[in-house]
């Protein structure tokens, strides 16, 4: 086994460290993805659309043809 070297790690002051132990994971997690735009596109779609600007004006386009 390797040796355990301890860490030397201070907290700052302004942390509270109850607060740090007592969290629960993911707890706002529902909350903040209601809150994203954030949209996954498959691998062969993203290649063809390399910046964000591209893929909104595909998507623009794409709507002024169905206005």
């Amino acid at each position: 086994m390797a040796d355990r070297t301890e860490l030397n790690d201070e907290l700052r002051p302004e942390y509270d460290e109850t607060l740090l132990k007592n969290g629960i994971r993911g707890k706002y997690a529902k909350q903040y993805a209601a809150g994203t735009n954030i949209v996954h596109l498959s691998p062969n779609v993203a290649t063809s659309f390399p910046t964000e600007e591209a893929v909104n004006e595909a998507s623009s386009s794409l709507l002024k043809t169905n206005e």
